[in-house]
């Protein structure tokens, strides 16, 4: 178990890692295309001449690396502290009092006295369907959030499992590293709506696009179009690495809270009940939805394994199932 959680560790430290570098990278690609698009000269026949001073682009990169550094520091210093607010509001979770559910209680305070770890708190959605997750980024934000329905059908021990693998989760700091990777695709996703927007509103009014072309330059239009395609391939790789980390997390949530309830059936007992009514699907939020213990399930039915394997955020719940009944 702490081998595997070590080898978790350090995979996600490396995947963490690939986001500046993707950012970085397309910061760089796009002063080359834009240096490509944006000079060249007319030769003796009237050709365009388009070529790329790779020394003035690594200048112009150089100096552009401390204000992106700047902005995105910034944005995710931010996102990065008002995630509770922004968890609670996307999935309309409330603070659950020990007098309103002191069951519920009871079984967090029995299972972090068993891993000798702080009680974090414990919020409530107000919702009939069967799920969990955990959130927070440090001891003061650590929260486990259950739905009034899978307190209400499951039991004692199934919800101790539950429980069990949510505390997992924050023990092994898997809720800081999807906070974190959540944060940097909603920077890649913001750019490209951003772009795209500008893309429209400079359709519609235009300026200046003529005398860009006439002269070898690009056009307004032309630099919006490379930032917003360069972005949304941030946004698709950022997105890969971003399901990659959930996943691998799950499976030793599942052990570690396995371990921890003492009862791996229990646990699988609860993962098959809530996936027949996972519920919270109105949460509109993706990026939030990757914290449920099981992802509602959104995809079309024509949609291949091997899509529905590359873009989930959790591995699918018959094999967790299967490896906590051989656990």
């Amino acid at each position: 178990m702490l081998t595997q959680q070590r080898r978790n560790n350090i995979n996600t430290v490396l995947l963490l890692l690939l986001f500046p570098v993707i950012l970085l990278g397309l910061v760089w690609l796009f002063l080359v295309l834009t240096a490509y698009f944006g000079g060249g000269y007319y030769d003796d026949y009237g050709n365009l001449v388009r070529s790329v001073d790779l020394e003035e682009v690594n200048y112009m990169f150089v100096t552009t690396i401390p204000i992106v550094i700047i902005v995105v520091g910034i944005w995710f210093t931010i996102a990065y502290f008002s995630n509770t607010y922004m968890i609670r509001h996307a999935t309309g979770a409330r603070p659950l009092e020990r007098r309103e559910n002191p069951r519920i209680y009871n079984i967090v305070e029995n299972l972090c006295m068993t891993c000798n770890m702080p009680m974090p708190k414990i919020n409530v959605i107000d919702d009939p369907m069967l799920n969990a997750f955990a959130s927070g980024i440090d001891k003061n934000s650590y929260t486990v959030t259950v739905t009034t329905g899978i307190m209400n059908r499951l039991d004692d021990e199934e919800l101790a499992g539950v429980v069990a693998h949510e505390l997992t989760h924050i023990r092994n700091k898997d809720t800081r590293t999807l906070i974190v990777s959540i944060v940097f695709v909603g920077i890649f996703s913001t750019i490209v709506s951003l772009a795209f927007r500008l893309i429209w509103n400079n359709m519609l009014f235009g300026g200046g696009n003529r005398r860009d072309n006439k002269n070898g330059g690009a056009s307004t239009a032309v630099i919006l179009l490379i930032a917003a395609i360069l972005a949304a391939v941030g946004y698709f790789f950022a997105l890969l690495t971003r399901f990659a980390i959930s996943r691998k997390r799950e499976f030793v949530a599942d052990a570690g809270g396995a371990e921890l309830c003492g009862n791996p059936l229990a646990l699988a007992s609860a993962l098959r009940k809530i996936s027949s009514a996972p519920g919270l699907g109105n949460v509109e939020r993706a990026d939030v939805a990757q914290l449920f213990i099981i992802h509602p399930k959104k995809l079309a039915q024509g949609i291949s394994s091997f899509m529905n394997s590359l873009f989930s955020t959790h591995p699918d719940t018959e094999e967790r199932i299967r490896l906590l009944e051989q656990f």
